[in-house]
C-alpha cells in the first residue's frame, strides 16, 4: 500500500511539474518596438544553452527598455564581458526579469550606480539593492538598449527566471508575441552505429543520409540499412518572420513505429546543467566542421533534465530481417513543424567498412583523476573532467605542449602547470601561459605564479605554451588633441591596446581627481562623460595609466582647455 501511495505521489508531483501554467497577461514586452528575435531560448551556443531571447534593436543602440511589470531591482551589474550592463527585477508573482547588454540605465538608476562606481573607483561593479529600495512600475523606463559585454551587435538580451530557483524559462511562455509562420529547416541527417557490433549502410561510423521533400510537405530519407544499436542526429534551425537569423528549434521528438523514443524541449533548464549541451551535440563533428549535430539520443555523461519522454535513451535496436520507420518531428515555439520519415531495414552486412580506431600511448578514465607528465609541463584532470573514457593525444615540446584537440569536450576545469625555473626572474615577470589558436597566435590565460611554477585552469583542450610580453600597452587620444579647446564636447575618448597579453587594469585622473572612464574592449576605448562634472577648471590635465596582464605599464599625460 505504501509503495502504491508513493508511486501515486511521484506521479502527482511529475504532473504538477509538467503542467506549469505561466502567466500570459501579467507582463508587457520589454520594448515598444516590434519584437523580432535574433536568438531564441535554448539555442545551442558554445558550451551552453541560450538562457533568454535576443531582441533585435533595429541595428542601433539607445532604444528605451521598459520594466515588464511592477517590481523591485534586486541586482545591477556592470562588467566588461558577459551581459555587460545588466538589470535584474524581481516581480511579486515569483519571477525575475533580466535585461542585458544595456547601453546605459535610466537617469535615476544611472545616478545610483555611478555613485557606487565613484565610491569604489571602479567601472566594473555589482550591487544587490535591498528589497524595495529601487521599486519600478510596469512600463517604466529602466534603461536603454546597447551592445555592452560579450555582445556581437546591438540587441537586448532578455530573460525570465524563477525568483526562487533562478531557473530560466522561455520568455515566449509568458505571452510575448513574436511573428513566426515558418517551419523549422532541416539541413542534414545522420545515423550513428552506437556499439562495436552496429553498422549503418555498411559503415561502423557516423553516416550522413540524404532526404527529399514529399508532396505533402514532409521529408523522406533514403532507405537505411542497419543492424544493432543506432541513433539519429540532425542539423537544423528555425527562422522567424522578418529575420534571417538561424535560431534554435523548440522541441525534438523521435518515434519508431509509432512509439516515442525521445522527446525534449526548451521550456526551461537550470544553469547547473547547461554545460551538458556538449553531450547533446556531436562535439567531435563540431570541432572538425563547426556545425552542431543535435542528437535525439542520450549519450555518455548526459545529465540534462530537458527530456519529457525517453525510452531506451532514444537509441534504436535494429534486428535482422525487420523493418522500421523512424520519424523525426521538429517544432518551433509557434507550433510550426517539420517531419522527416526514415525507413530502416535490418540487414546484416559481413563487409562493413570500418575506420581504424585511433589509439595513443595515454588513456583517460573519466571517473578517476588523471595525471600526465609532459616534460616542461604537467596536466591534471580531476575526476569527471570528461564525459567518457578515451585515448588522449599528448605531445611534449620545449615550453609548448599539445593536449589532444578541440574534438573532445571537458566538463570541468583541469590544471596545466609549467616549470619556468630556467628563466631569470626578470623574464619570468613577463611570461604567461597562452593557448595557441588555429593560426598559432597566443591567447592569454589567467596565470598563477608561485616561484618558478606557473599554473592555469581551463576547460579547453589544445596547444599551450609559455609566452613572453615585454611591450607596454599603447595609449592615445581619440577624439581630441593636446591643448585643444573642448567647450562643446560631451565626452573624452582615449584608445588603449596591448599587443599580446591584453589589458588588465586601467585608471584615469583629471586634475589629480579620479574619474570614471567606461571601457569598451571591443572598440578598445575609454570614455569619460563631461556630465560627471569633474572638469571644473579651464586648463585640465588628463592622466591615464594602463597595465597589461604581466605588469607592463604605460601612462599618458595630456592637457586640454574647457569653459
Amino acid at each position: 500500500m505504501k509503495k502504491i501511495s508513493l508511486a501515486l505521489l511521484l506521479l502527482f508531483c511529475f504532473t504538477l511539474v509538467a503542467q506549469v501554467e505561466y502567466p500570459k497577461d501579467a507582463f508587457r514586452p520589454p520594448m515598444d518596438i516590434p519584437i523580432i528575435l535574433a536568438g531564441t531560448f535554448g539555442e545551442l551556443r558554445s558550451n551552453h544553452f541560450h538562457s533568454g531571447i535576443d531582441i533585435k534593436t533595429q541595428q542601433r543602440e539607445g532604444i528605451p527598455v521598459l520594466s515588464i511589470g511592477d517590481g523591485t531591482i534586486t541586482r545591477i551589474k556592470v562588467s566588461l564581458w558577459g551581459y555587460g550592463k545588466v538589470l535584474y527585477i524581481a516581480h511579486p508573482n515569483g519571477y525575475t526579469s533580466v535585461y542585458g547588454h544595456l547601453q546605459k540605465f535610466s537617469p535615476s538608476i544611472e545616478a545610483y550606480i555611478k555613485k557606487l562606481q565613484y565610491d569604489k573607483k571602479s567601472f566594473e561593479v555589482e550591487v544587490f539593492p535591498d528589497y524595495g529600495e529601487l521599486k519600478v512600475d510596469k512600463g517604466e523606463l529602466i534603461a536603454y538598449s546597447g551592445n555592452t559585454g560579450g555582445s556581437a551587435g546591438p540587441h537586448l538580451h532578455f530573460e525570465i527566471r524563477s525568483s526562487i530557483s533562478e531557473k530560466p524559462t522561455n520568455p515566449l511562455l509568458y505571452g510575448i508575441d513574436v511573428a513566426d509562420a515558418t517551419n523549422p529547416i532541416l539541413e542534414k541527417l545522420f545515423v550513428y552505429p552506437l556499439t562495436e557490433k552496429s553498422h549503418v549502410n555498411g559503415n561502423d561510423e557516423r553516416t550522413q543520409v540524404n532526404f527529399s521533400r514529399e508532396s505533402d510537405g514532409t521529408y523522406l530519407a533514403d532507405k537505411v540499412t542497419a543492424l544493432g544499436n543506432i541513433g539519429i542526429g540532425f542539423i537544423g534551425f528555425d527562422r522567424l518572420d522578418m529575420a534571417a537569423n538561424k535560431n534554435g528549434v523548440y522541441s525534438v521528438e523521435l518515434s519508431v513505429n509509432g512509439k516515442i523514443f525521445s522527446l525534449y524541449d526548451f521550456e526551461s533548464f537550470s544553469f547547473g546543467e547547461t554545460r551538458y549541451i556538449n553531450t547533446l551535440v556531436d562535439y567531435d563533428y563540431l570541432g572538425r566542421n563547426r556545425q552542431r549535430i543535435q542528437k535525439s539520443f542520450k549519450s555518455a555523461g548526459n545529465n540534462l533534465g530537458i527530456y519529457k519522454e525517453l525510452y531506451n535513451n532514444g537509441k534504436i535496436d535494429i534486428n535482422e530481417g525487420l523493418s522500421y520507420t523512424a520519424k523525426l518531428l521538429i517544432k518551433d515555439y509557434a507550433g510550426n513543424k517539420t517531419v522527416l520519415n526514415i525507413p530502416i531495414e535490418g540487414v546484416k552486412n559481413n563487409e562493413t567498412r570500418s575506420r581504424e580506431k585511433e589509439t595513443t600511448e595515454n588513456y583517460v578514465i573519466a571517473n578517476k583523476p588523471n595525471n600526465f607528465d609532459l616534460g616542461s609541463a604537467k596536466v591534471y584532470f580531476p575526476t569527471n573532467t570528461f564525459y567518457e573514457d578515451f585515448y588522449i593525444d599528448l605531445k611534449k615540446g620545449n615550453d609548448t605542449v599539445t593536449i589532444h584537440n578541440n574534438t573532445v569536450p571537458a566538463h570541468r576545469n583541469f590544471t596545466i602547470t609549467f616549470d619556468a625555473s630556467k628563466y631569470p626572474k626578470e623574464i619570468q615577470k613577463q611570461l604567461f601561459i597562452a593557448r595557441l589558436d588555429s593560426e598559432l597566435q597566443p591567447n592569454h590565460m589567467n596565470t598563477y605564479k608561485r616561484g618558478d611554477v606557473f599554473t592555469t585552469r581551463t576547460r579547453n583542450l589544445g596547444t599551450y605554451t609559455l609566452a613572453r610580453d615585454s611591450v607596454a600597452p599603447t595609449i592615445r587620444t581619440k577624439n581630441f588633441k593636446e591643448k585643444q579647446w573642448l567647450n562643446n564636447y560631451k565626452y573624452l575618448s582615449v584608445q588603449i591596446a596591448d599587443d599580446l597579453s591584453g589589458v588588465d587594469t586601467y585608471s584615469a585622473t583629471l586634475n589629480g581627481e579620479w574619474i570614471l572612464m567606461e571601457y569598451e574592449p571591443k572598440r578598445r576605448t575609454l570614455t569619460y562623460n563631461f556630465d560627471d562634472k569633474i572638469a571644473d577648471q579651464t586648463q585640465c590635465v588628463l592622466k591615464v595609466t594602463v597595465t597589461d596582464n604581466v605588469g607592463n605599464e604605460n601612462t599618458l599625460t595630456t592637457s586640454f582647455y574647457r569653459k
